[in-house]
């Protein structure tokens, strides 16, 4: 199979089910932040971290691919008239949701509570998890204009808001593993 197709020459792409749209619309630019999310969800998995954040990470890429295929998918095409599915897609499901939900409960329990904000930076690895939840918010925030325009999944709208208060937690909590110095914000008086 060769890479190129040549059939998005003139700045169209093809949705799943076959429908042709801009390169530039909506469902393009969501699924096409999801993809870029779950690259750097990667960067951070590539990261000297323990193995059961890696793990979770490799999860997520999982539940990121499947919420691009979602998002990739022409949603008149996705069922028959009868309501059948007609393409098989794989769902984000609440079992998803809720682990994202455990594992931040999990790593809170270990961390001093939040008191301020804090600036992102003090460890690379650290730094990589502030970008990465930057871009999961852009997602969200292209997944919710795309649901105004052609309602979507809400599993998908809540996974993309759960994962980015993930990806917080978890670089608060390598910022604690790592012994990095965490530098609350606090609000220069006027």
């Amino acid at each position: 199979m060769k890479v190129y197709t040549k059939t998005g020459d003139k700045g169209t792409t093809a949705l799943f089910g076959g429908t042709r749209v801009p390169k530039h619309h909506i469902r393009i630019e969501s699924y096409g932040t999801v993809d870029e999310l779950n690259s750097y969800i990667g960067l951070i998995r590539d990261q000297d971290i323990a193995p059961r954040y890696k793990d979770l990470l490799t999860q997520i890429q999982d539940r990121l691919f499947t919420l691009g295929a979602i998002l990739a998918t022409d949603p008149e095409k996705a069922t028959l008239k009868n309501g059948k599915e007609r393409l098989n897609i794989p769902k984000i499901s609440e079992a998803d949701i809720t682990l994202l939900e455990t594992e931040m409960d999990t790593m809170n329990d270990a961390l001093p509570p939040m008191t301020h904000f804090v600036l992102p930076g003090g460890h690379q690895t650290v730094s990589f998890c502030h970008i990465t939840r930057c871009v999961c918010r852009r997602a969200e925030r292209l997944a919710t204009a795309l649901h105004e325009l052609e309602p979507i999944d809400t599993h998908v709208l809540m996974y993309l808001n759960r994962l980015s208060d993930y990806l917080f937690v978890l670089a608060r909590k390598l910022t604690h593993d790592l012994n990095a110095e965490e530098i609350k914000w606090i609000p220069e008086k006027s």
